[in-house]
């Protein structure tokens, strides 16, 4: 989405004097709003609460200050949210939250020229407004940008944009989404972005944005807007493009094993006994017979190869891999609706994503590709195909792999959902000492136990099947629970507590990048969890907003990086296995979050690099990780989180893949390999053979073995019997001068065991020996 725009200019300005005080327009905002505060406070009769002191103004930090105008933005029942902005016309910012009142009123106050302006800007993770001109906002059914202006509250900082010479200026749709209710032309707005959404025109948001890219496809689909509403052009006008004949039913395909979409529902155990499925535009029905395999109802319709079943509703509706083969924009959005309707619990979609290969003689149409086989394709960007599902269905759809979202009925229940993809896996702490009065009812106590591990809070009443001969025998949990502590370190307890609170922040974080939810709309598990972990949910969503924040600052994330325990570290980036994830800090779990729950994870992927001074996160595939001492990369995803781009490579038929070593740094301690994998690595270490870096390819790290003479037989590093004898006592003599060396270095800080003796092993392997 490319436009042209005039020299950025950068403006000075007088700061605001108070009293002879200079001050920016954030620090005027933090004194009218800690006065704000304190008024509200004496107005309050039923409050006995005292006053902040003036001096309070200190403690108003900008993280604080942003955190706080994000979360009124997001609670804004007017104006248009996005992931990183709040947009309000003019008109409606009287009936916002008065704390964004005052932080508009503070930035106007910095700038002059502004009294046209037509939308204001709030952003969400930084402290800056802008100022946006639409001269045409009421006659212009899809105005232009002419202008603009952004002033960073923090330094008095002023940019100006000039779109009115450009060829191509960005342009605005649905405009009822800034204005209020009673606004003069609300219902001419809606009425015309209702009659879009039918053509599906806004749709292929990844192209509309900008003038000349929002004309040409309006072309493509045959219709003009004419006085805020849509007209189809005349046959003759748009004979040119005419559908050619599309056989869709040649892209179905034969499938020998369940597809990846359903497959994901049952690994989810989202399917319990009864549930029953139903799968639109089932093909062949490889799913079908997959699905009724395992047990469950299942039926399926397809339009050419099962026209006659009928159309039933179901617990799970799949519709996957369709609407990427129709060509028409009116029968997609058609198909999807018609599969919603359908659903009662969840609703499975997948398209395709992600091309390839562009060299493979397909041709564009429309909106994707004609194959040779004369069959459409649409290959969505992951954002683009979320951003469809949601606008189409009017949902928050929920990625859980690369083009495949689940799509919930009940919202709270999707949020149970969203939530236990970030819950850390925690064990019950183990009976420290034997307590007889905790022995006498240790069976009873079990099941409350497991619950606090589980949730790291008590429960409250109707949520533990076993509360009746708790209460009976202890008449509350809390008295129950004073028994368990004599048994148990409480500090293990504390500890998962801890981790459930990080859980929690990280997944309130991640909503905050979208529409939060109200508490209301959760499930009353996480109400529960909220109020037991942080008292109130509006403290929880402040201390996830400082959180997501903080990702915006790059020494932050570099330090996380730097700091952690887990990982291999190089220059810039930390790489972990994807079993370490839950173990990072909290803050590394969100920025994988960013990621993750807008894209999706790579499947099947084994590490995860995070980038320390760039929005980046890359996910790395090695099939062979646990078995292969030193495993080759297959395929590698790369998100960019500034604009949310995928990249690909595929690693599979390259001559000299990227390869990995030391696997242990990659890991947890815990892991099942983690000791074969340390030995292999110090055994490589004592040859010196890792002393070139960790980063190797195939070709030459084959080639580092030789010229070592050695060779490795299940992650042991062995002397090779060809060896040239001479070359060998020399390699030997080096490895044990090297772990000398070592041995000096750490100065008792390590011991010298069998370790010093296991560096190269002499003896028998496979029939070979070295003498």
């Amino acid at each position: 989405m490319n436009y042209d725009t005039s020299t950025n200019y950068i403006l000075e300005i007088d700061s605001l004097e108070n009293n002879g005080e200079i001050l920016t327009p954030l620090m005027m905002f933090a004194r009218e709003l800690l006065l704000y505060e304190n008024e509200a406070i004496s107005e309050q009769d039923h409050v006995k609460a005292v006053p902040s002191p003036p001096d309070k103004i200190n403690d108003f930090c900008v993280d604080n200050i942003v955190a706080k105008v994000a979360r009124c933005c997001r609670e804004s029942k007017i104006g248009k949210k996005l992931p990183t902005a709040f947009y309000v016309h003019v008109s409606a910012l009287q009936a916002l939250n008065p704390v964004l009142g005052i932080y508009e009123n503070c930035a106007r106050r910095a700038l002059e020229n502004i009294d046209e302006a037509t939308l204001v800007k709030f952003s969400l993770h930084q402290p800056k407004i802008s100022y946006l001109f639409y001269p045409d906002f009421d006659t212009d059914a899809h105005p232009a940008l002419k202008t603009s202006l952004q002033i960073n509250l923090e330094t008095g900082e002023v940019k100006y944009f000039d779109y009115s010479n450009s060829e191509n200026p960005p342009v605005l749709h649905r405009k009822e989404t800034f204005v209020a209710a009673d606004y003069p032309n609300y219902e001419k707005f809606s009425r015309l972005t209702r009659s879009e959404e039918g053509w599906g025109l806004l749709d292929n948001t990844s192209v509309i944005g900008t003038r000349e890219g929002w004309l040409k496809y309006l072309g493509y689909c045959g219709v003009e807007i004419q006085d805020h509403a849509v007209v189809e052009r005349l046959k003759q006008e748009n004979s040119d493009l005419s559908i050619p004949k599309i056989e869709r039913h040649k892209a179905a395909m034969v499938r020998h094993s369940l597809s990846k979409p359903l497959r994901l529902v049952l690994e989810a155990d989202l399917a319990i006994d009864g549930t029953t499925f139903f799968d639109y535009g089932c093909g062949y029905g490889g799913d079908v017979k997959y699905i009724a395999q395992e047990g469950y109802a299942i039926s399926g319709w397809d339009p050419y190869y099962q026209p006659d079943t009928p159309r039933i509703c179901a617990d799970i509706v799949n519709i996957g891999y369709v609407i990427n083969v129709i060509e028409s924009l009116a029968e997609r959005r058609e198909a999807l609706l018609n599969a919603w309707e359908l659903t009662k619990n969840l609703l499975v979609v997948a398209a395709q994503v992600l091309i390839d290969d562009s060299a493979r003689g397909q041709i564009a149409y429309g909106d994707g590709v004609i194959t040779s086989r004369n069959t459409f394709q649409k290959y969505y960007e992951q954002e683009e195909l979320k951003v469809y599902i949601d606008q189409v269905l009017s949902v928050d759809a929920i990625p859980v792999a690369l083009g495949i979202y689940f799509v919930f009925r009940d919202a709270a229940e999707g949020e149970g959902f969203r939530a236990s993809r970030f819950r850390s896996h925690l064990s019950t702490p183990r009976v420290r000492s034997q307590v007889k009065r905790f022995e006498d009812y240790e069976e009873m106590l079990a099941p409350l136990m497991a619950f606090v591990s589980d949730r790291g809070r008590l429960p409250v009443k109707g949520e533990l099947a076993e509360e009746s001969p708790i209460k009976e025998e202890f008449h509350s949990f809390n008295r129950a629970w004073r028994v368990i502590l004599q048994a148990t370190d409480a500090d293990d307890w504390e500890t998962i507590a801890d981790k459930r609170r990080q859980d929690l922040l990280v997944y309130l974080a991640l909503n905050g990048l979208g529409d939060r939810p109200s508490i209301r709309r959760l499930p009353a598990q996480i109400r529960n969890d909220i109020k037991g972990l942080f008292d109130n949910y509006q403290k929880a969503c402040t201390l996830a907003d400082l959180m997501l924040y903080s990702l915006s600052k790059a020494d932050i994330v570099a330090d996380c990086c730097e700091d952690s325990a887990i990982g291999y570290k190089q220059p810039g980036t930390l790489s972990v296995h994807v079993s370490a994830l839950e173990e990072l800090d909290p803050l590394l779990r969100l920025y994988e979050g960013c990621a993750n729950r807008t894209i999706g994870r790579l499947d099947g992927a084994t590490i995860i690099k995070f980038y320390a001074r760039k929005p980046q996160i890359s996910y790395l595939f090695y099939p062979d990780f646990d078995t292969n001492p030193h495993p080759a990369l297959h395929t590698a995803m790369h998100i960019h989180l500034r604009n949310l781009s995928v990249s690909y490579q595929d690693y599979s038929d390259v001559y000299n893949p990227p390869i990995l070593v030391k696997k242990e740094a990659f890991v947890t301690a815990s892991y099942p390999h983690y000791e074969k994998f340390a030995k292999l690595s110090r055994q490589e270490e004592k040859l010196g053979i890792l002393d070139r870096g960790a980063v190797k390819k195939h070709r030459e790290w084959v080639k580092c073995l030789e010229e070592n003479c050695v060779k490795i037989k299940d992650h042991k590093l062995f002397w090779r019997s060809n060896a040239d004898p001479e070359k060998l006592k020399m390699l030997q003599k080096a490895a044990s001068e090297r772990q000398q060396k070592k041995i000096e270095f750490n100065a008792g800080k390590i011991e010298q065991t069998a370790e010093s003796a296991e560096g190269t092993e002499d003896g028998k392997v496979s029939g070979e020996e070295h003498s």
